[in-house]
């Protein structure tokens, strides 16, 4: 490949090194920011990938204007190539630099972009100057899509296959055909990058409208292609409307690209439960896409660090479509009139209320982030969705707030100002804005964008006479922003307000227009923390009170109701068998501080009620550092053997602290906890009970753990004080997956009794089962010990897999547990330790076998091979030494997927 640039220095300085972005070698190895990005999302497939799927850059030369070799180098490990002038390059003088270098494509399967095996999806694939503006602006690929380059002129003569069919953004001339191929000129003027996509069938359609041209694949199986004219006729008008006249020659509108960043919510589902009709599904799918290659083509904002000015537009734009065209639309679409979900609040919500709901998860997790934050800096839900929905909110916010569409005359002179102008930047954007209020807006910038604080008001009292009203306003957290406030007869609105300048509270006097209730923010456009106390009435103090709702699973909040949550669940363990019941709680699908949550369930063996019961509050405090505090109180009973109970009564108190870097897996905690266990005997075995059936402990544990799949690191020191002893126990494990991608496995085990009164082992250390006295483990038979249950194993304390004679000690042990992987997931495991009993001299232990390493700490397989009892695999009943690992809970199994995004 040969390329060559005509590099002018548009800036104030003189430049001695030019920089320019290599994002196709992103794929080149496993030390990449890429590679390091896919690992922090849990993503192991750039790290494992093949050589043949790898891509690379492999640069030859880079000459001058007098065709004499520069040289050049990659800056450390990045995307980047650094390349020294012979002499410094002055302000407004050009040069011309020659490239000769070949592409190796990686394969689609990591980002998407590369080859697919039937065609190629190409953007960023070739070396692209960087951006100088008072400095060097140099990002890595990241897989963000949000590549800053420089504004360029460009034209790409490209040979491809003769089988395959081209899409692309940029225009297309001298096409010809030879034998076995086809050739094409790609242009593209005041441009960025040009994106090609070559498939193997023709998809993509023109449509030529009044506005501007678009080629678009967009799939609508029952959507007829008239139909789908027709609407992108709509959306190309309302997108002139309301930006401005597209000033290239054509659009491409992809399902490539939407599928990069989606409509996310109710309109992922299946096709064949797909709430909305065809045509409002297609126009919102295309008007997203449009939207975004739009921007992307025409506003040179830096993406990695002001992306929230695009989506701030994007959005905006998005709520304002379904407003102006949809008003009626629900967010459940036609879910919302079938019986059995139409009473639920979700299927009551108007369509553009998820902007809010979605925007306010991350918020009530105290995981949300200020959208001046970079692109490369937020969590993935904030980056994918979050912050996008939180800027659009804020414009909508501010265009209710300014009114007479005085949003929409500053999107539209900012567009027409700034369109294709590569210094563009959010400062423009502000004042723009301001150019068009009427009022101080400043806040919107100083708390709204720059900011991560929580909007939230509350009236805290209201008094009436017979012309007036009167209100105290409590602005609980501080954030000075306007609040609107609403006065309702029956469901009518009859007078709105806004007031501002709230720092705590303010008392205001308004005109009683027949008003029998007063709402703060009644039309949601305000994304504000708790709208559960926004509203009050003005009908006595009884009628105020809000009524119990109880509802048939879990739902989003509505602020008019108390709301009980119910669903049917099933637990099981042996000695209980299934044990069906009704799980009672008050959670919704926004976190809220205090929830409860109880479950009771029936035991058919034991033909009595088991279950459990929890209460808990949560209180976040900043973000980093010391960030949540957590109380809590739980009881539970079950049975531990036939006609033998068990019940725990624990109250709580944990501590919790992260590191700066939001997107660092690292966690702290610090949990006090006094348990209590109360145990009920069945008299036929309890003389096998050695202990006293009923008894306390006091734990306190720190912990420490770095969730990475590259390098997995956590330790915990435990503390346990009873009447009958004392412990400490420490644990460290660590996970390494190594450039050969070799992963070894290694994990340390230390325990002492600093008192001991018992004689019984049954607070002892275990090699390979502890007896689980503070019943925090999931065994499905706990007091089994032969049969298939008392296989069943729970990496604990000694962490040995087979069964050694006397595995219990009183006084102290220390054990390592390490496997390493022979091929995929099995692994060869070995496990040493020593052990000491009081009055006894220590003793050394060993086992060693194979593991089946399906699901990680989720499902596993152990098969003994050798230990202190000889060649197992040879011996009688090996059937019986197998151990396995199991986790059927499925909040557990769901982390394994939610993870990645928060």
């Amino acid at each position: 490949m040969r390329q060559g640039f005509t590099y002018v220095n548009a800036s104030q300085n003189g430049i001695s090194t030019l920089y320019f972005n290599d994002w196709n070698h992103a794929y080149a190895n496993k030390n990449t920011a890429l590679a390091k990005r896919f690992a922090e999302e849990f993503n192991r497939s750039l790290h494992l990938a093949k050589d043949k799927e790898r891509g690379y850059t492999e640069i030859k030369t880079i000459v001058g204007n007098d065709y004499s070799g520069l040289d050049w180098k990659r800056v450390e490990n990045r995307d980047v190539i650094a390349v020294k002038l012979e002499q410094v390059l002055e302000p407004g003088q050009s040069i011309q630099l020659f490239f000769t270098y070949t592409v190796h494509l990686p394969s689609a399967k990591f980002t998407t972009y590369g080859f697919t095996g039937q065609g190629y999806n190409l953007k960023d694939w070739y070396l692209t100057p960087a951006v100088f503006n008072e400095g060097w602006l140099l990002y890595d690929n990241v897989n963000l899509d949000d590549l800053y380059t420089d504004v360029t002129n460009t034209s790409i003569n490209l040979k491809y296959p003769d089988k395959l069919f081209l899409a692309t953004n940029y225009d297309e001339s001298n096409t010809t055909k030879f034998p076995r191929g086809q050739y094409v000129t790609l242009t593209g003027k005041n441009r960025k990058s040009c994106e090609i996509i070559l498939s193997p069938f023709k998809r993509f359609t023109k449509h030529v409208t009044g506005h501007l041209t678009v080629t678009s694949d967009l799939e609508s199986n029952k959507y007829d292609e008239i139909s789908q004219g027709i609407s992108i006729n709509k959306v190309s008008q309302f997108l002139e409307e309301n930006l401005g006249e597209y000033p290239h020659d054509n659009l491409l509108v992809s399902e490539f690209a939407y599928n990069k960043a989606p409509l996310y919510g109710i309109n992922q589902l299946p096709s064949f439960i797909r709430p909305y009709d065809e045509r409002f599904q297609f126009e919102m799918k295309f008007l997203k896409t449009a939207i975004n290659s739009f921007l992307k083509e025409t506003l040179f904002l830096d993406p990695r660090q002001e992306r929230w000015v695009s989506d701030a537009i994007a959005y905006y734009l998005m709520i304002k479509y379904v407003e102006d065209h949809y008003p009626k639309q629900k967010l459940a679409g036609k879910l919302s009139k079938i019986w059995g979900i139409k009473g639920f609040h979700l299927a009551q919500m108007d369509f553009n209320e998820q902007y809010a709901l979605l925007s306010m998860l991350p918020v009530r997790k105290n995981i949300d982030q200020a959208l001046t934050v970079r692109n490369d800096s937020l969590i993935k839900f904030n980056q994918k969705i979050a912050n996008g929905y939180k800027a659009g909110l804020g414009m909508s916010y501010l265009s209710e707030y300014l009114g007479d569409k005085k949003v929409d005359s500053s999107i539209i002179e900012f567009y027409k100002n700034h369109r294709l102008t590569s210094k563009v930047n959010a400062l423009d954007f502000r004042k723009t804005l301001e150019q068009f209020a009427d009022k101080d807006i400043k806040w919107f910038f100083d708390e709204y964008v720059t900011t991560d604080k929580k909007i939230d008001f509350k009236i805290k009292n209201i008094n009436k006479t017979e012309d007036s009203i009167t209100l105290v306003l409590k602005n609980k957290r501080g954030t000075n922003v306007p609040i609107s406030l609403f006065g309702l007869q029956k469901d009518s609105v009859v007078s709105q307000y806004w007031f501002t300048d709230i720092d705590t509270t303010k008392t205001v006097t308004i005109p009683r227009n027949g008003e029998d209730r007063m709402v703060l923010n009644y039309d949601q456009k305000i994304p504000e923390f708790n709208q559960r106390d926004n509203w009050k009435t003005l009908n006595g103090f009884f009628s105020s009170n809000k009524k119990l709702k109880f509802q048939f699973f879990k739902d989003t909040e509505d602020p008019y109701y108390n709301q009980v949550f119910y669903v049917p669940i099933a637990n099981f363990n042996i000695y209980d068998g299934i044990t069906p019941g009704m799980r009672i709680y008050n959670k919704t699908f926004l976190e809220r501080p205090f929830q409860y949550d109880i479950s009771p369930t029936y035991s058919f063996l034991e033909r009595t009620l088991v279950g459990k019961a929890t209460m808990h509050y949560r209180k976040y405090h900043q973000k980093t550092g010391l960030y949540v505090t957590n109380y809590s109180i739980t009881g539970s009973t079950s049975h531990f053997q036939v006609n033998s109970r068990f019940s725990t009564l624990t109250p709580a108190v944990s501590f919790g602290w992260r590191p700066n870097d939001l997107l660092s897996n690292r966690r702290q905690s610090l949990l006090f906890r006094y348990r209590n266990v109360f145990r009920s005997i069945d008299d036929n075995i309890a003389d096998q009970i050695d202990t006293d059936p009923d008894y306390s402990v006091m734990n306190v544990r720190f912990i420490d753990v770095d969730n990475n799949i590259l390098n997995y690191n956590s330790w915990f020191l435990d503390a346990q004080h009873s009447s009958d002893f004392t412990k400490l126990a420490f644990e460290m494990e660590y996970r390494k997956l190594f450039q050969s991608n070799r992963q070894l496995n290694l994990r340390l085990f230390a325990g002492k009794f600093l008192r001991n009164k018992t004689d019984s082992d049954f607070f002892s250390f275990a090699l390979d089962r502890p007896t689980d006295y503070m019943f925090d483990l999931s065994y499905l038979g706990r007091s089994e010990s032969s049969g298939l249950y008392s296989q069943q194993i729970i990496i604990s304390e000694g962490g040995f897999k087979s069964k050694l004679e006397n595995p219990f000690a009183n006084d102290w042990m220390i054990t390592a547990n390490a496997s390493t992987n022979i091929w995929r997931w099995i692994e060869a495991y070995g496990d040493v330790g020593y052990l000491k009993n009081k009055g006894e001299d220590a003793r050394f232990v060993y086992d060693s076998g194979i593991r089946l390493n399906l699901v990680t700490d989720y499902f596993e397989l152990y098969f003994p091979v050798y230990s202190n009892r000889g060649w197992e695999i040879a011996q009688n009943n090996y059937e019986e030494r197998i151990r396995f690992v199991v986790t059927i809970s499925p909040k557990t199994l769901i982390g394994l997927f939610t993870r990645k995004w928060f």
